[in-house]
C-alpha cells in the first residue's frame, strides 16, 4: 500500500463519514425513522442497498476462494437473481399491503404471534452462525494479506482487522439506523463494483487475456455442471459421501440432482423472506418503488459471477502458470496442487499483487465497503428484530426514544456474540461452502411457512409452528453433528484420515450426507407437518387473513396491486430471465 492508495482509501472513508452525517441530521428519533428510514427509500437506493447488502464478505474471500479452487460451479447461487422477481412481483404486494417493521410481524398477521416469536429467534440464530461471524472472520483475512506484519500487541494483522471493520461499522449503523445503512451502502455498491471491474480487467491483463485464463482453467472450471459431479453419474445419485471422505471438505460437494432442488429453496428463502434482505422494500414508501427497487438488485446480482468467480480463477490460473510469483508461491503446494486454505485470499492476494499505486486503493475501498455493508445490514436487521418482536411486545408501553436505544444495544451485543464463533468457521472447507450449508439447514422451514401461507389459505398458525420448530430442531441437529467434526479439523493437514464417528455410524452417516440432500428432507418433513396439523386443527379465520394470502384478496386490492406496474418493469424483469439463461448456455464447458 503506497502513499496514493491510502488516499484513496481515507477519500471514501471522507465521504461515509459525509454521508452518515447527513443521515443523522436527517433522522428523527423514532422506531419507524430508525428502523425502516421513515418508509421513504427511492427504487434506486432500495435495489443498490440489497446487493451491497448481499454483496459483502462471502463474496470477497468465500466466492473468489470458491472460483479459485472449483471455478464457475459455485455462480448456481449467484445466478439466483430470479429469486429477486419473485420476490418484486409475488411477495412485494403482502408485504407492502401489511405495513410492518419485520419479517416475524408478517408472518404473525398471517397465523399467529407464537410464530413470530420462533422466527425471530431463528433469524437471530441464524445472523449469529452466518452473516456477523463470517463478515466479521472476512475483515481478518483481508487485513492479514493486505498488511501481513501490522501488530498490535498480542494482536496480529486478522483480529486487528476483524475489530477495525467492527468498530467502524458498528459506529455508523448504531448512530443512524436503517437511513446511514442504505445511503452509505448506495456509494459502496459504486465503489464496489468499479473496483471489482478493476481487478477484472487488471488480473486479465497480467495472465494475457480471457483465451490464455480457459486454456489454463479449462473446460470443467468454465462447466457449471461438471464441477458438481466429479465422480461420475454414481455420485450425483448418491446422498452419502464414500468412505473417507468429509461432506465439507471436497470438491464433490455439490451434486447436481441435490443442488437442483436445495439451491432455489435457500435462495427464495434468503431473497425473499430474510429480514436481511427484505427490510429494505419495507422501507420503501409504496408498491411500486419496492418493486423497481426488487428488479433493480436482480439486475446488478447478475454481476458477482464476473467480479467474483471469475477474479478467483484468474489468481488459480496465475498461480498455476507460474506469471506472479508472489501468487504462485503462496498457493502452489509441495505436490503442484492449490492449497485450498490459501484460496480464501485469493481476490486480496489479487489485489496486492497485480494493481498498480492509486488503483489499489480504490480496490481496498471496495473489499472495505463489502465488508462494511453486509456487517452493517445484518447489524441493523439483528436490531429490528430483537427490539420489535421481543422487546417491543414485552414492553408495548415503551417510548420511540427507548426502542431506538433497545436496537443499538442490541447491535453491539450481536457483534460479541459473533466473535465467538469465528473458531468454528475457521474449521470449515470455506467461507462460501460454510455460509451455504448453515443456509440450507435453516431455510426450509422458514420457506415453507411463507410462500404455503401465501398460495394456500387453510393452513393455519398451529401448522405453521409445528413447521418451524420442527425444521429448526432438525437443523440445529445437523449443526450440532457437524461442529465437533469441524472443529476437531481445525488447524489439520486435510490429508490426513478423517476424525469423526465411527463409519457406518447413525451419526456417521448424517455428517456425511451432502448437506442439499440433508436440506430436502427438512423440507419434505416441514411441508408435510404443516399440512397435516393445518387440517387436523380448526381452519383460520378469513377476514382476519383478508389481503395476506392469494385466496383472500379483495377486488380493490387485486386492481391497486395491478396499476402499481408498468410494462417498462415486465420489460426489466424479462431482460433479468434472458441475461441468466444466456450464462447457463455460456458456461456449460
Amino acid at each position: 500500500m503506497t502513499v496514493l492508495d491510502w488516499g484513496m482509501v481515507g477519500l471514501y472513508f471522507a465521504a461515509l463519514l459525509g454521508l452518515t452525517w447527513y443521515c443523522v441530521r436527517k433522522g428523527r428519533d423514532t422506531a419507524d425513522d430508525y428502523f425502516l428510514a421513515g418508509r421513504n427509500l427511492g427504487w434506486f437506493i432500495v435495489g443498490a442497498s440489497i446487493f451491497a447488502s448481499n454483496i459483502g464478505s462471502e463474496h470477497l474471500v468465500g466466492l473468489a476462494g470458491s472460483g479459485c479452487t472449483d471455478g464457475v460451479a459455485m455462480a448456481h447461487y449467484e445466478l439466483h437473481a430470479w429469486c429477486l422477481l419473485v420476490l418484486a412481483w409475488v411477495m412485494v404486494p403482502f408485504y407492502m399491503r401489511s405495513r410492518v417493521f419485520t419479517m416475524p410481524e408478517f408472518l404473525e398477521r398471517r397465523f399467529s404471534p407464537a410464530n413470530r416469536w420462533i422466527l425471530s429467534l431463528i433469524s437471530l440464530v441464524a445472523y449469529v452462525l452466518t452473516k456477523i461471524a463470517v463478515g466479521i472472520f472476512a475483515g481478518g483475512i483481508v487485513f492479514s494479506v493486505l498488511l501481513p506484519e501490522l501488530r498490535f500487541g498480542p494482536l496480529d494483522s486478522f483480529w486487528i482487522g476483524s475489530i477495525l471493520v467492527i468498530v467502524l461499522t458498528g459506529t455508523y449503523t448504531i448512530v443512524g439506523g436503517l437511513r446511514a445503512v442504505v445511503y452509505t451502502e448506495a456509494l459502496q455498491t459504486l465503489v464496489l463494483i468499479v473496483g471489482s471491474i478493476l481487478v477484472t480487467i487488471f488480473g486479465l491483463h497480467a495472465l494475457g487475456g480471457w483465451s490464455e485464463l480457459r486454456a489454463i482453467c479449462g473446460s470443467e472450471m468454465f462447466n457449471l455442471w461438471r464441477p458438481l459431479v466429479p465422480d461420475g453419474m454414481e455420485a450425483t445419485w448418491a446422498p452419502v459421501k464414500e468412505s473417507g471422505r468429509m461432506a465439507w471438505y471436497f470438491n464433490d460437494n455439490y451434486p447436481w440432482l441435490s443442488m437442483l432442488f436445495c439451491a432455489p429453496v435457500s435462495g427464495l428463502w434468503y431473497w425473499c423472506t430474510d429480514q436481511y434482505i427484505v427490510q429494505r422494500t419495507l422501507g420503501a414508501p409504496n408498491e411500486t418503488e419496492a418493486r423497481r427497487g426488487s428488479i433493480f438488485a436482480a439486475m446488478l446480482k447478475l454481476l458477482p459471477v464476473f467480479i467474483f468467480i471469475i477474479p478467483g480463477m484468474i489468481c488459480f490460473a496465475l498461480a498455476a502458470s507460474g506469471k506472479v510469483e508472489a501468487i504462485s508461491s503462496r498457493m502452489i503446494g509441495p505436490e503442484g496442487q492449490i492449497i485450498r486454505e490459501e484460496a480464501q485470499a485469493a481476490f486480496p492476494l489479487l489485489v496486492a499483487t497485480v494493481l498498480p499505486a492509486g488503483v489499489r486503493g480504490i480496490v481496498v475501498a471496495g473489499l472495505l465497503a463489502a465488508l462494511m455493508s453486509s456487517l452493517a445490514g445484518v447489524f441493523n436487521a439483528s436490531a429490528t428484530l430483537f427490539t420489535m418482536d421481543f422487546y417491543g411486545r414485552l414492553r408495548p408501553n415503551i417510548s420511540q426514544h427507548r426502542l431506538v436505544w433497545t436496537g443499538r444495544i442490541a447491535t453491539a451485543t450481536m457483534v460479541l456474540i459473533g466473535l465467538a464463533w469465528i473458531p468454528v468457521i475457521r474449521g470449515g472447507r470455506g467461507l462460501y461452502d460454510y455460509l451455504q450449508g448453515v443456509q440450507s439447514y435453516l431455510a426450509p422451514p422458514i420457506f415453507v411457512v411463507f410462500f404455503l401461507g401465501v398460495f394456500w389459505k387453510r393452513l393455519n398458525g398451529k401448522g405453521c409452528l409445528a413447521a418451524l420448530v420442527v425444521g429448526f430442531l432438525m437443523g440445529l441437529f445437523r449443526l450440532a453433528i457437524d461442529t465437533p467434526v469441524k472443529m476437531a479439523w481445525f488447524g489439520r493437514d486435510a490429508a490426513q484420515n478423517p476424525i469423526g464417528y465411527s463409519e457406518g455410524s447413525l451419526l456417521w452417516i448424517i455428517n456425511n450426507t451432502f448437506f442439499q440432500y440433508y436440506s430436502i428432507l427438512i423440507l419434505i418433513v416441514c411441508m408435510a407437518v404443516m399440512v397435516a396439523v393445518s387440517y387436523l386443527t380448526k381452519a383460520p379465520d378469513y377476514e382476519q387473513i383478508s389481503g395476506l394470502t392469494f385466496g383472500t384478496l379483495s377486488d380493490d386490492q387485486r386492481q391497486r396491486s395491478r396499476h402499481s406496474w408498468g410494462a417498462g418493469d415486465v420489460i426489466a424483469s424479462a431482460a433479468v430471465l434472458a441475461a441468466i439463461v444466456a450464462a447457463y448456455l455460456y458456461f456449460t464447458g
